[in-house]
C-alpha cells in the first residue's frame, strides 16, 4: 500500500512538473465540456453594463445578468476562461504572488446543478488521475460556518466527506473567508467552499489551516454558491433558482502544482524575463540572471528581481488592456488612467534596472516586451494579434510622453534646488514632493533619488500624508461615480443599454453606415457611447440623433428576442458589435421596424418606459473615435 502510494504521488509530481497554462487551460474546458457545459467565449476586459467597476475582475462578471435571471442562449451549463484585472493590490505586486492580469478558468450552473454536482465535479478534476491526479491527502477544503440566520454549510461538508476528504481537512469559516456577494448592496449571495493545496510543510501552529500565511496552503479553487437574494431590508431570502459560479485562477494554480515559489517563476513568464535579462544585459544594467542568487540574494538583487517582476506584470497587463476589442487609450479618467498608471510604473521600473539605453529595445523599454507576450498568448486570445500594431503604437506613444514627464519634473526640481541647499537641515518638504507628484507625475522615488545626489533628503512622512489625503478624496470621487452593483440599478442600466442600441441606430441613419459602436460606459446616472467618426458633429446633426431616439421612445416600440445562429443573425440583417467574440447560439434583440442586433441584453420590454433622452456632450474620445454622453430623465 505504502508502494502503491508512493510511486503515485512520483508520477503526480512528474506530470504537474511538465504543466503548462496551455495544457490546463484545454484540460479545464475538456473536462467540463465532457460533463455536459457549453463552451462560451471570455469577454472584454472592459464590462459594459456595469457601474461598480472598471475592469472585469473575476470570470463571472460578464455572466452577472444570467446569474441574476436571464436565460442564456447556450443552455443552463457553462465553461470558459476569462481574461481579468485587479488593480486592487497594484502596489503589492513583485512579491511572489500577486499579479494585476491574470486568467481565471470558470464553470457556471445557472439554475441546473447545485452544490452536491458543483463539487462532485470539483473533486474529480483535481483528483481524476486522467485530470490532475492530485492525491486527496494533499487537499484541504473550506465551507462556510454560519452566521446569524444563516446555517452553517453542512450540507456542502456532507459532500465533502463522501467523497473520502477528511473530517480534519474540512474547516469551517467565517463570512470575510467563505461568502460571496452580493455584487451591490442587494441581489444574489451566498456561501462559497474553496479547495486548499497543501505543499507538506509542518502547521505553524494549533489554528493552522487553509487561509493562514505561512505559506503550508495554497487556495487553488473556489465554488460559489448563490442560495440567497440580499433584499432593501438587509434579510435574506432563499433564491428559487440557485446558481453556482467557481473560479480557478490559471497562474496561481500552475504555480502551485509546479511547486514553484512564485508565480514568476513558471512557464507563463519565463519568456518575458528572458526578454527583460536581454534588455538589461545589452543596456546600461550589465550582465543579470532573475532569481539567480535564490534566498539569500542580497538586498539590491531582491529589489532588482521586484523590479523586473513589476515590468513582466505591468507590460503584460498594458498589453491585454490595449489589445481588448474595446481597448481604451492612456488618459487620466478611468480605465484609462489605471492604464497609463501601470505603463508609466513599468517604465519606472524600467529605468531601474538600466533599459532605457538598451539597442536590442530599438530604443523603446516596454513594446519588445509586449511582442513578447502577444507571440506567447495570441494563441488562446487572437485579439492580441489582431491588436498588435496598436499595442506597439500606444506603448510606444505613452513611453515618449512619460519620458517628457520625467524631464519637465527634473527641471522643476532644479528650479528648487537652490532654496533647498541653503536649508542647513537639507530636508526637502514632503509638501514640495507632492507637488512634483500631483502636477508633473513626478515619481517620489525619483524625488528622493535626485535629492540624495545633491546630500537632501524628502520628509517623506509629510508626502505620505498629502498622498493620503489625494488618494481619499479620489476614492470619494469614485464612489460617487462608481456607486451600486448591476443588481441594485438594473432597472437603470437596462433602460440606458437599450439607449444605446436606438443611439447606434439614429447615428447611422444621420451619419452614415460607417458609424459603429467602440464602446459603452454605463452608471446609474448617465451613459457614455463611443462610436466610429472622423469629425465633430455639427449641432444640427446632434439634434436629429436625439429627436430620432425620442421618436422611438414616445412610439413605444416592443423589444423582443430570439436566440439563433449567428450565421442566421447576420443573414436576418442584424448588426454584430465591434470585435466581440460569440457563441454559436446568440441571441437577437429587436426593437419594434427600428433596429436589430445581435447582443447579451439587458433590455426593457417596451420602449415607452425609458423617459427623455438627451443628448449632454458629443467630443473626441480618439483618433477617428466620437463620444457621446447623454442622459434619460
Amino acid at each position: 500500500m505504502c508502494c502503491t502510494r508512493q510511486l503515485r504521488d512520483t508520477i503526480f509530481s512528474i506530470k504537474l512538473v511538465f504543466m503548462n497554462a496551455d495544457e490546463l487551460r484545454s484540460k479545464y474546458i475538456e473536462f467540463f465540456k465532457s460533463k455536459g457545459h457549453a463552451q462560451i467565449q471570455g469577454k472584454s476586459l472592459l464590462p459594459e453594463n456595469d457601474p461598480t467597476v472598471l475592469f472585469t475582475t473575476a470570470g463571472m462578471h460578464p455572466l452577472v445578468p444570467y446569474l441574476l435571471g436571464e436565460e442564456h442562449p447556450a443552455g443552463k451549463r457553462l465553461t470558459d476562461y476569462q481574461k481579468c484585472i485587479r488593480t486592487g493590490d497594484i502596489d503589492a505586486v513583485g512579491d511572489p504572488s500577486h499579479l494585476t492580469f491574470f486568467e481565471m478558468l470558470g464553470n457556471w450552473s445557472l439554475g441546473d446543478y447545485f452544490k452536491e454536482g458543483a463539487i462532485e465535479m470539483s473533486f474529480e478534476f483535481l483528483t481524476s488521475p486522467q485530470w490532475l491526479g492530485i492525491p486527496i491527502e494533499k487537499l484541504g477544503v473550506t465551507v462556510f460556518q454560519g452566521e446569524g440566520d444563516i446555517p452553517r454549510d453542512d450540507e456542502s461538508a456532507a459532500v465533502w466527506k463522501r467523497l473520502g476528504i477528511p473530517e480534519n481537512r474540512i474547516f469551517y469559516l467565517p463570512r470575510k473567508d467563505n461568502w460571496w456577494g452580493p455584487a451591490g448592496t442587494t441581489g444574489p449571495c451566498g456561501p462559497d467552499s474553496e479547495m486548499f493545496y497543501d505543499f507538506g510543510k509542518e502547521p505553524c501552529g494549533p489554528d493552522c489551516g487553509p487561509g493562514c500565511s505561512c505559506g503550508k496552503w495554497m487556495e487553488i479553487w473556489n465554488d460559489v454558491f448563490m442560495q440567497y437574494n440580499k433584499n432593501a431590508d438587509g434579510v435574506y431570502e432563499p433564491l428559487t433558482r440557485k446558481c453556482v459560479d467557481t473560479g480557478m485562477g490559471i497562474e496561481r494554480t500552475i504555480t502551485t502544482l509546479t511547486g514553484k515559489a512564485s508565480v514568476y517563476d513558471t512557464e507563463i513568464f519565463a519568456p518575458i524575463i528572458r526578454g527583460i535579462e536581454k534588455a538589461i544585459a545589452s543596456g546600461e544594467g550589465g550582465p543579470y540572471t532573475y532569481g539567480a542568487e535564490g534566498s539569500g540574494s542580497s538586498p539590491a538583487a531582491l529589489e532588482k528581481d521586484k523590479s523586473v517582476r513589476i515590468l513582466a506584470d505591468h507590460v503584460r497587463s498594458s498589453t491585454f488592456i490595449l489589445g481588448d476589442p474595446k481597448a481604451v487609450s492612456p488618459s487620466n479618467v478611468g480605465a484609462g488612467y489605471v492604464l497609463r498608471r501601470l505603463i508609466r510604473r513599468a517604465v519606472r521600473h524600467g529605468r531601474k534596472l538600466g533599459i532605457t539605453a538598451s539597442p536590442a529595445a530599438g530604443g523603446r523599454l516596454l513594446s519588445p516586451i509586449a511582442e513578447i507576450i502577444v507571440d506567447q498568448l495570441k494563441g488562446p486570445y487572437p485579439e492580441l494579434q489582431e491588436n498588435r500594431a496598436f499595442i506597439i503604437e500606444e506603448l510606444n506613444k505613452e513611453e515618449e510622453k512619460f519620458l517628457e514627464t520625467l524631464q519637465k519634473g527634473e527641471h522643476e526640481f532644479e528650479k528648487l534646488l537652490p532654496n533647498l541647499l541653503k536649508d542647513p537641515r537639507k530636508i526637502m518638504s514632503g509638501r514640495l514632493a507632492f507637488k512634483l507628484y500631483d502636477t508633473y507625475g513626478f515619481p517620489i522615488e525619483l524625488t528622493e533619488e535626485l535629492a540624495a545626489e545633491n546630500g537632501l533628503t524628502v520628509n517623506r512622512a509629510e508626502f505620505d500624508e498629502a498622498f493620503k489625503k489625494h488618494q481619499e478624496l479620489s476614492r470619494a470621487g469614485g464612489d460617487q461615480v462608481f456607486k451600486g452593483g448591476l443588481a441594485d440599478h438594473s432597472e437603470t442600466t437596462t433602460k440606458y443599454h437599450t439607449a444605446t442600441h436606438l443611439l447606434q441606430k439614429a447615428l447611422r441613419m444621420v451619419l452614415g453606415d460607417h458609424v459603429a459602436q467602440k464602446g459603452s460606459n454605463i452608471t446609474a446616472e448617465r451613459m457614455r457611447f463611443d462610436f466610429s467618426h472622423n469629425v465633430p458633429m455639427t449641432a444640427e446633426e446632434i439634434a436629429r440623433v436625439q429627436d430620432i431616439v425620442n421618436q422611438q421612445i414616445q412610439r413605444d416600440l416592443p423589444v423582443t428576442m430570439e436566440v439563433m445562429s449567428l450565421d442566421e443573425a447576420k443573414a436576418s440583417g442584424a448588426m454584430a458589435l465591434f470585435g466581440e467574440k460569440y457563441e454559436s447560439q446568440v441571441k437577437v434583440y429587436t426593437i419594434g421596424d427600428f433596429s436589430k442586433e445581435v447582443c447579451g441584453g439587458p433590455h426593457v420590454e417596451h420602449t415607452g418606459t425609458m423617459g427623455k433622452f438627451t443628448i449632454q456632450k458629443e467630443q473626441s474620445s480618439a483618433a477617428g473615435v466620437r463620444r457621446i454622453r447623454a442622459v434619460l430623465e
